[in-house]
């Protein structure tokens, strides 16, 4: 049996906002089973969902933000077959097939599409993701999202079958819900779901909130996406600049006009907290979900987005400001 041992949060040294040449500790958050063996879970990652957006000066740009992230010390690479038709892949494979092979190995995930999720089409899948990203393995292979019209147990079996052969280090889900995750659970023999990736932060909280106690007593790591609400735990629209049409399409009811005043509202008393902490916004929004227990994923599309955010990581907030900002964002202060 494959199994995981319990998570081990680290908490980073505290330091003052970084230069852009500056290193800021990567984790780890905890630690997973990859092939048999525990292996360190990296607290930040980069994720390469390009909304579309994948035409050469795109690709050029995201080439440039994955070398970025390797030469700062960011190993953790999100990305998945749907992403730009697997363009994403493609492009993360180039950088990595070129870069410096100094410092920790790269930790790679990618997902299965809910439109591929019987035996033969899982397989066939994972075969052209590897050949995409250029590597024989991955690290993590995730369900992007069930698909009600396919068994689980159809799923998981074929999922199993990848991690024998040894082209898959571990597999986990995504979008999962309490009771989706014990259905694959049941289905599973030799090894086990280690992490399940939610839509997951401050400001939209319900998927993560629904799923982390069960996790937690199940040792299956929390991967966070969208923590940074798509741009408002950055500052972001908060003083009436227009949102982008593509932002609004998958921002998960954020910006809905039955909510966003009130989480505009809420997104200006955080940034005044950080403001008075001396801290950047985001770095509150990233230490929340690590206080958590959850490692938070971020879309980054430019080389600057990945030191904006690594800057935002190497500065951790005080605990009664990580506190204070749970009350705001819950609505019981503004």
């Amino acid at each position: 049996m494959t199994t995981k041992k319990a998570l081990r949060s680290t908490a980073p040294t505290k330091r003052s906002p970084a230069k852009k040449a500056e290193r800021p500790s990567l984790g780890p958050i905890g630690e997973i089973s990859i092939s048999g063996a525990p292996r360190a879970h990296p607290a930040l990652g980069l994720g390469l969902w390009g909304i579309g957006r994948w035409g050469p000066a795109d690709e050029a740009r995201t080439k440039a933000t994955v070398e970025r992230a390797w030469a700062l010390g960011l190993r953790w690479f999100d990305t998945a077959e749907v992403y730009g038709n697997g363009r994403s892949e493609r492009v993360l494979g180039e950088v990595l097939l070129h870069a410096s092979p100094t410092g920790p190995a790269p930790y790679i995930v990618t997902k299965v599409s809910w439109e591929h999720l019987r035996p033969s089409q899982v397989r066939a899948a994972l075969i052209n993701s590897l050949e995409r990203l250029a590597r024989r393995s991955v690290d993590l292979y995730l369900v992007h999202a069930p698909d009600p019209h396919v068994p689980l147990a159809e799923t998981m079996g074929a999922l199993e079958a990848l991690v024998r052969d040894g082209k898959v280090g571990a597999i986990g889900v995504s979008n999962f819900s309490v009771e989706e995750l014990e259905e694959a659970a049941r289905h599973l023999t030799s090894t086990r779901i280690v992490v399940n990736q939610v839509h997951y932060n401050l400001l939209n909280r319900e998927e993560g909130e629904a799923v982390r106690e069960y996790c937690r007593a199940h040792d299956i790591l929390i991967e966070a996406y969208t923590p940074l609400a798509r741009g408002l735990l950055h500052g972001r629209y908060l003083d009436g600049g227009r949102i982008p049409s593509e932002v609004r399409r998958y921002a998960h009811r954020l910006f809905e006009p039955d909510r966003l005043e009130a989480l505009l509202e809420r997104g200006r008393a955080l940034r005044r907290l950080a403001q008075e902490a001396n801290v950047p916004l985001a770095s509150i929004a990233l230490h929340w979900l690590a206080e958590r227990g959850a490692a938070p994923v971020a879309g980054m599309s430019r080389p600057e987005q990945v030191e904006e955010n690594l800057r935002a990581w190497s500065v951790r907030p005080p605990a009664r400001v990580l506190a204070e900002a749970d009350r705001i964002a819950r609505g019981e202060r503004a």
